[in-house]
C-alpha cells in the first residue's frame, strides 16, 4: 500500500459512533475530513478489514526498555520494586545522549507496531552520567523529541522535576545524580523542551512531578507556576512502603495529601494509585483527573492489584501505560489490567461494565477516553475532524475469524497473540505496514550495536 494515499477503505471501523461496514475515511492535513459508510471501495482507496482508532500510552520511561531482562535474578532477600530500582541506576552508568535517542526511537518503533500511536514520555534522566548538567539543559529531551521523530508517533513530552531521595526533602543518593534539579533549573529544561519539541507536528509539553518522595510541597507548588496549562503527572501509592513513609512525613497517605493540597483537576494524571483506599479513589474520581495503570510494569516490578472496580464504579477515568517497557504490547496491557482484577477478586469479566457488554470494547474504550485526556488532547477516536490515527487489524490472523464488532476487540485482547496490527497510521501517515514500522532495519541495528557494546 502506498504511504500518500487520502482515502483508506475498511470491511469495518470502530466510529465514534459504534461499529460501522464499508467504511470509507478521507483523511486532508492530518486529520479524517470525511466519513462514508455503506460504499464501495474506489480504485484510489487503501484497502484494509478491521479499523480502530490508536491508543494513546500515557506513561512510559523510553530509557528502560534497554534494561528490560536485566533485573530478572533473585536476589539475597527479597525483591521488590525498590531492589529492581538499584539495577536501573547501575545501568544509567554509561548511557550517553545518542544511546538514548537510539533507545527511545527502537521502544516508540514498537509502541506504534503494537497500536500506540502516541505516548507520554515521563522524561526523568536529565544529566551526564557523573549529573553534571549538558550545555542545553534539555539536551535528553531533544534526544526523545527526536527519537520520535523517527518513529513518527505523536509525543506528549513530561520534564520531570525529581529534588529529593525521599519525603521531606531528604537528600538524595549519589546513583540519582543524573534525575536532579532544584526548580530553577528544571525551568531551563521546560523551556529547552518546549524549543525542541517545535520540530514535530502536534506535541506536547507538559510537566511531571517525580513522585512526593521526590519534591517538597514549595518544590511542587513552584514547577506548577512554571505551567498554566498543560498536562501535569506524578507517581503516587505504587508501594507499600511509600505509602508507610508518606504517613510518616506527613501524617497523610500518597493520594490523600495530593488530594488535600495540590489542585487535582482534568489536567493530572495521577500514575500508578496502586495502594490508594477506596475513599480516595472515590475522591480521585470526583476530581476529574485520569489514573494512569501500567499493568506489565506493575506485575513486573510486584506492585500489587489496582482497584478497577472501585474506581470505574465512580466514574473515574483510566489510561493505559507501558511504564518501564519491560514488554511493550497494547493488548497484552488491556489484559493484564483486566486478570489483576479477575486473580483479586476471583470472579470474571470484572471490569466489563453493564450485563452483557464486551470487556475488551470497555476496556479499549475507556484507555481512548482518558488517555487522549492525559495526554493533553480530546478523547481518541475516529470521525471527522479528529486526528488520523488509525489501526488496521489483521483479518486473517486465526485469532479474529469470523469475529464482527466487539468480537474483534475482545479476539485481539484475549485470545491472540501477535502481530494483530498490520498497518498504523499517525496523522494520516503510514509508519507500519505488514505489521513492521517503516524504519525498523535501520533503527533495531543501530541498537543492537549499542546494546553489544553497552553489555559486554
Amino acid at each position: 500500500m502506498s504511504t500518500s494515499a487520502t482515502t483508506l477503505w475498511f470491511d469495518t471501523a470502530l466510529l465514534e459512533t459504534g461499529w460501522a461496514d464499508r467504511v470509507r475515511l478521507a483523511l486532508e492535513g492530518g486529520v479524517i475530513a470525511r466519513i462514508e459508510c455503506g460504499v464501495a471501495p474506489g480504485p484510489a482507496d487503501e484497502r484494509g478489514a478491521v479499523a480502530v482508532p490508536g491508543l494513546p500510552n500515557v506513561h512510559s520511561h523510553a530509557f528502560q526498555r534497554a534494561m528490560a531482562g536485566l533485573a530478572e535474578r533473585a536476589g539475597p532477600q527479597a525483591d521488590s520494586f525498590w531492589s529492581w530500582r538499584q539495577v536501573m541506576y547501575g545501568f544509567l552508568e554509561r548511557l550517553g545522549p545518542e544511546d538514548v535517542e537510539t533507545i527511545a526511537a527502537l521502544a516508540y518503533i514498537e509502541m506504534l507496531e503494537c497500536g500506540f500511536t502516541q505516548v507520554a514520555e515521563f522524561h526523568y534522566l536529565h544529566h551526564a552520567p557523573d549529573g553534571a548538567p549538558y550545555a542545553n539543559a534539555g539536551e535528553l529531551c531533544a534526544r526523545i523529541v527526536a527519537g520520535a521523530e523517527t518513529a513518527g508517533i505523536g509525543l506528549t513530552l513530561l520534564p520531570v522535576l525529581y529534588a529529593h531521595g525521599n519525603f521531606g526533602g531528604a537528600p538524595p543518593q549519589p546513583a540519582q545524580r543524573r534525575f536532579l534539579n532544584d526548580p530553577a533549573r528544571f525551568a531551563r529544561i521546560l523551556d529547552s523542551a518546549q524549543a525542541a519539541a517545535q520540530a514535530l507536528d502536534h506535541a506536547t509539553v507538559g510537566l511531571a512531578l517525580h513522585s512526593l518522595r521526590a519534591v517538597t510541597p514549595a518544590e511542587l507548588d513552584a514547577a506548577l507556576a512554571l505551567r498554566g496549562q498543560g498536562p501535569i503527572h506524578i507517581h503516587v501509592a505504587e508501594q507499600r512502603r511509600e505509602v508507610e513513609e508518606c504517613i510518616a512525613w506527613s501524617g497523610q497517605r500518597p493520594l490523600e495529601w495530593l488530594l488535600e493540597h495540590a489542585p487535582i483537576d482534568e489536567r493530572w494524571c495521577l500514575i500508578h494509585a496502586t495502594h490508594a483506599t477506596e475513599a480516595e479513589l472515590r475522591a480521585a474520581a470526583g476530581r476529574g483527573c485520569v489514573i494512569g495503570l501500567c499493568p506489565l510494569t506493575e506485575a513486573n516490578l510486584g506492585d500489587g492489584a489496582f482497584h478497577g472496580r472501585v474506581y470505574l464504579g465512580a466514574g473515574g477515568r483510566i489510561g493505559i501505560g507501558t511504564d518501564s517497557n519491560v514488554l511493550i504490547d497494547a493488548a497484552e496491557e488491556l489484559r493484564t489490567l483486566e486478570y489483576s482484577q479477575r486473580l483479586a477478586t476471583e470472579e470474571r469479566n470484572v471490569l466489563g461494565g453493564a450485563p452483557g457488554s464486551s470487556t475488551g470494547r470497555t476496556l479499549f474504550e475507556a484507555a481512548l477516553r482518558g488517555g487522549g485526556r492525559a495526554l493533553g488532547g480530546e478523547p481518541v477516536r475516529l470521525a471527522a475532524g479528529a486526528d488520523a490515527d488509525i489501526v488496521s487489524l489483521e483479518a486473517e490472523h486465526p485469532a479474529l475469524a469470523g469475529r464482527r464488532g466487539d468480537e474483534l476487540l475482545d479476539a485481539w485482547i484475549f485470545a491472540a497473540r501477535a502481530p494483530v496490527v498490520s498497518a498504523v497510521w499517525r496523522r494520516g501517515r503510514r509508519v507500519v505496514t505488514h505489521g513492521a514500522h517503516i524504519a525498523r532495519a535501520a533503527v533495531a541495528s543501530r541498537y543492537r550495536t549499542l546494546m553489544r557494546k553497552y553489555l559486554r
